[in-house]
């Protein structure tokens, strides 16, 4: 018996039992489904972490403030203002592995244009924050060093805020007040969207960050600033413009031997790279815990195996007794048990990409269908469908041929 024929009689022998076979497909079907959903739903988030990490910027470390000691009083994290222009200014022209460095302050006030306002976030910045954020603009242009030096009352709004106040009309050239004062909108920006803490990077308005303190920014310390954004002039050079950033500052604060800084320097990319490794670990751990009913199902097709070659035993004897080879019989039932398991994966398939497709669209999280998914779990099912229709298919192929007649 060639495999064609041996695979129309276990077609046959299939069909003969539908209702058997489809509840025994069901667990192939429900496993292959649970894997190829789950990884969509992993990828997913992979996807949204990368997009996140890109709309950070590259090679950027963020300078905070830290903690201070005066008086025998000891102020926690950001608690006084340690960061000044200064140090800003010095960090982006003396350290050799830094091409960039922005000053930054961050406030909330209302925007009002015409009867409309707005709440947002307004942050005073330098314009090469934009080259570093690599946020470029829809419509107008950044403000220019003249600008910042001149503390001139110009501001670029996020699509957010320009949507909000300004609807399908271009704000640019438009005056919008902040805190009572009139700004001139000079650019919108480009929509950037959610930020890995799941901010709206959008809702924004950016200016520049000597008008922020001169004309909005009520500071008891003038000159400092909230953070500063520091981007290295390559992948290469992050660590290397950490350590010259720490020893600059410490130089310039006067921060002896042993003393604890009043700074601290984070790497952007660590923590979002750390973000995205923990994500694809969990996408791993969701895509073994489904794989887990893979294997359930292959069980469920070796005891049904089992059971059709208890149920088939004088039809066994009987072909061995016209001439069917212990192989013959061998290749019914495997094919058998691999027919179930590629049946139930491809049905599995179709609906795991169909209740991706609905948990995307009803449960809004971003969903991705990998071909590589696809195809594993597709294989995969038919390994299991292999190994545990094997040892069914060995059995019957070892039975004795007069036992197997006489079986009532």
């Amino acid at each position: 018996m060639n495999l064609l024929s041996a695979a129309k009689v276990s077609f046959r022998s299939l069909r003969a039992n539908k209702m058997r076979s489809a509840l025994t497909m069901l667990g192939m079907i429900i496993g292959v489904a649970a894997v190829i959903v789950m990884v969509a739903i992993g990828a997913g988030a992979n996807e949204r972490i990368s997009a996140q990490i890109a709309s950070i910027g590259s090679n950027l470390l963020l300078v905070l403030p830290g903690s201070t000691t005066s008086g025998g009083l000891r102020s926690g994290f950001g608690g006084v203002p340690t960061l000044t222009m200064g140090d800003a200014r010095a960090i982006g022209k003396e350290l050799p592995s830094v091409s960039l460095a922005s000053p930054s302050i961050r406030t909330s006030a209302p925007v009002v244009y015409g009867n409309q306002n707005w709440s947002t976030i307004v942050q005073g910045v330098g314009p090469e924050y934009l080259d570093m954020r690599e946020w470029k603009t829809v419509s107008g242009r950044n403000f220019t060093a003249a600008e910042l030096d001149a503390a001139s009352k110009v501001a670029l709004l996020g699509l957010t805020v320009s949507d909000t106040l300004f609807g399908s009309e271009d704000p640019v050239g438009k005056i919008v007040r902040i805190k009572r004062s009139p700004f001139t909108v000079v650019g919108v920006l480009e929509r950037k969207g959610q930020s890995p803490q799941g901010q709206d990077q959008d809702d924004t308005v950016i200016m520049p960050i000597t008008t922020l303190q001169k004309k909005l920014y009520a500071s008891a310390h003038a000159g400092t600033v909230g953070v500063i954004m520091v981007q290295a002039v390559d992948g290469d050079s992050v660590k290397e413009a950490e350590r010259q950033v720490v020893a600059l500052l410490r130089q310039r604060h006067r921060i002896g031997p042993g003393q604890e800084d009043d700074f601290s320097v984070r790497n952007l990319s660590e923590m979002l790279a750390l973000a995205e490794s923990a994500t694809r670990i969990m996408s791993l751990l969701l895509g073994g815990i489904a794989s887990v009913s893979l294997v359930v199902g292959g069980i469920g097709i070796m005891n049904i195996m089992l059971v059709s070659v208890t149920e088939r035993t004088r039809e066994i004897g009987i072909r061995m007794a016209v001439g069917a080879r212990e192989r013959d019989i061998l290749s019914q039932f495997l094919i058998e048990a691999v027919l179930l398991a590629l049946t139930g994966g491809a049905v599995g398939i179709v609906l795991g990409g169909a209740g991706a497709v609905l948990i995307s669209r009803f449960a809004g999280w971003s969903t991705v269908i990998s071909p590589s998914a696809v195809v594993l779990a597709f294989g995969f099912s038919a390994a299991v469908g292999i190994f545990f229709g094997f040892y069914p298919a060995r059995k019957a192929s070892r039975l004795d041929p007069i036992e197997a007649l006489r079986y009532e």
